[in-house]
């Protein structure tokens, strides 16, 4: 992490020998290293914090003095698991995160390296770098997904190389943990690669037992946010892994996880927070890690050490502590005043010496991206003419008397396998008598296959919605109408990405996802807000029953989770570990 102010410089500041060109002064300190509140006057220079004590003989006649008489002044907050893509962008989430006091984003790369490959990720990464805040990244090693050329394109050099980048603070989750168990060679030989760098490999482990969880962190797994329970928490942090609580949109779990602390009374050094991508409308109601810190102390956390579970646990956690997540000298100048610590909501945001929000009003600018410079990807390889066939939307089947395997939601991303018997016309099912049931397609963008389902308690009266927004990030139809579905699909291909749904022949929403298909490309988070919440209006008004569409498209696509699943190898039973139907060739290429 390159900082402005040199050693030398920070020296003279400290003794008073060069003004220092920030100065908060007659503020409670709130000293995360010493678990003390504090009065003292901090002394920024360049983008550095150079002085914390009583002193004030670095103010000059140029230094900007902030008067924090009756504040706090905190380190900046810290979001260790970051996902910018859950149809806001980066700068439009750094946008929301600064305000709100978060300064610090480490982010997963996940579909910007499917699309953008390890030149167009590592170019963004660069540019990035013009952001206000602090934007760090971890790299995946496997998608979420198996598919064919999987393992070419997350090879050892492109991987590694990526991993060595500045920005890139260690590997992301990963999500299908068997792998780990079963000691796959590429990740257990990147793993050791990462660790002679220095760097951490985050985890994702649901599901996993205490047992199991063993062999993950001999595998070198250095963290785990996947607890849902307070018994599932305490057996990560017994096993050595840094266990991070969640509070999301899909997972709103902190009030179980956290009597972990508040009833167990164990310690907190190696418990972080995370509110792990949620969807927009949950960032604008709940906010972001100042959210975390205003439900963990309401649920009675001490405010000092949830401060320090988003401070510098985090920072000693991506092994950044002497840089980032404190007030000391040579720490970057990511402060915050706050007026109380019930709210934490921050008057003043400061990110690397700048003022960068005031009462939540951003201040700093911000770099315009060309987004499409770094796809190396067309959007859509397949004619736009070929998903404009309706039996492309249909369930081919041969006889109503061998049962339909159906995917069966029984919460937002979980789903059973149900077998019946449904009536089939001219060799597809049909399902125009059907109550409860839509037809499901994950349709390779290049057209060279399509996985095929069938699904229940899905959204009843949905005619059909097409959807790049999933975790394969290919073309995704549903619908009970098989003509409504490719209406969609065709508007989807025009849009070069996104989310449209079709009811009674017409397009009644469409969302632009140009980027990956799973980001708008506006710079503002509000556009995105309604956005989900047009999404989950529509859906809901046809019978969908959950709270979480985006997470339910996302997840619908990976494998695993249990139930059924559509992926590119196919209609996939996850417990089983079985193909229980395979992708067919696309019929109309």
């Amino acid at each position: 992490m390159n900082v402005k102010a040199t050693r030398h410089e920070l020296i003279e500041v400290a003794q008073g020998r060069r003004t220092a060109d920030l100065y908060i002064k007659g503020g409670t300190v709130i000293n995360v290293y010493s678990g003390e509140f504090l009065r003292q006057n901090v002394a920024v220079y360049k983008d550095c914090i150079a002085y914390v004590g009583e002193s004030e003989a670095s103010i000059g006649d140029k230094t900007k003095v902030i008067d924090a008489e009756g504040k706090y002044v905190a380190p900046g907050y810290i979001e260790p698991h970051a996902h910018p893509w859950v149809v806001y962008n980066p700068i439009s989430l750094t946008k929301k995160a600064l305000s709100l006091g978060t300064t610090t984003l480490v982010n997963d790369n996940l579909f910007f390296y499917l699309h953008m490959g390890a030149d167009g990720f590592a170019k963004m990464v660069e540019d990035l770098r013009e952001l206000p805040g602090n934007n760090l990244w971890l790299v995946r090693l496997v998608s979420q997904a198996d598919y064919p050329t999987e393992r070419d394109d997350f090879n050892h050099e492109a991987v590694r190389r990526l991993l060595a980048m500045d920005e890139v603070v260690g590997s992301a989750e990963v999500t299908r943990w068997p792998l780990l168990y079963n000691g796959d060679p590429f990740l257990l030989e990147t793993i050791d690669y990462l660790k002679g760098l220095g760097k951490i490999s985050d985890g994702h482990t649901a599901g996993c037992s205490y047992e199991k969880l063993n062999s993950i962190v001999a595998a070198g797994i250095s963290a785990c946010h996947e607890a849902i329970t307070a018994k599932e928490s305490l057996d990560r942090l017994r096993l050595g892994m840094w266990t991070t609580l969640r509070n999301s949109s899909l997972r709103p779990d902190l009030a179980e996880i956290i009597t972990m602390i508040t009833e167990g009374k164990v310690a907190t050094s190696r418990i972080l927070m995370t509110t792990d991508g949620p969807h927009p409308a949950f960032i604008e109601e709940e906010g972001l890690v100042d959210g975390l810190l205003r439900k963990a102390v309401q649920l009675g956390l001490p405010p000092m050490q949830a401060i320090q579970m988003v401070t510098i646990n985090a920072a000693t956690f991506l092994r950044l502590d002497e840089q980032i997540g404190g007030i000391a000298p040579a720490r970057r100048a990511d402060l915050l005043l706050l007026p109380d610590l019930t709210d934490f909501r921050p008057e003043l945001v400061i990110s690397g010496g700048e003022i960068v929000a005031s009462n939540g009003e951003l201040l700093a600018s911000f770099p315009e991206i060309d987004w499409d410079q770094y796809v190396a990807n067309r959007p859509f390889g397949i004619a736009k003419t070929a998903l404009e066939h309706a039996d492309l939307h249909r369930f081919p089947h041969a006889s109503a008397d061998e049962p339909v395997p159906v995917i069966s939601f029984r919460s937002t991303v979980i789903t059973m396998r149900k077998q019946l018997n449904l009536p089939v016309d001219k060799g597809y099912v049909d399902l125009s008598g059907q109550q409860g049931l839509v037809y499901a397609n994950l349709i390779d963008r290049e057209g060279r296959w399509v996985s095929r389902g069938i699904m229940e308690n899905f959204a009843t009266n949905l005619d059909g919605l097409a959807s790049t927004y999933n975790t394969t990030t290919q073309l995704l139809t549903i619908g009970r109408d098989p003509e409504a579905m490719a209406l969609a699909a065709a508007r989807v291909h025009e849009l070069g990405g996104g989310i449209v749904i079709v009811d009674r022949g017409q397009v009644i929403l469409e969302i632009p996802l140009p980027l990956t298909g799973m980001m708008t490309t506006s710079p503002s988070f509000e556009q995105a807000v309604k956005y989900q919440n047009a999404l989950l209006a529509a859906v809901q008004q046809r019978g969908y029953p959950f709270h979480d569409i985006l997470y339910t498209l996302l997840f619908l696509t990976c494998d695993f989770l249990p139930g059924l699943r559509l992926i590119p190898l196919g209609l996939y039973d996850v417990r089983a570990n079985e193909i229980v139907k395979q992708p067919a060739v696309h019929p109309f290429m």
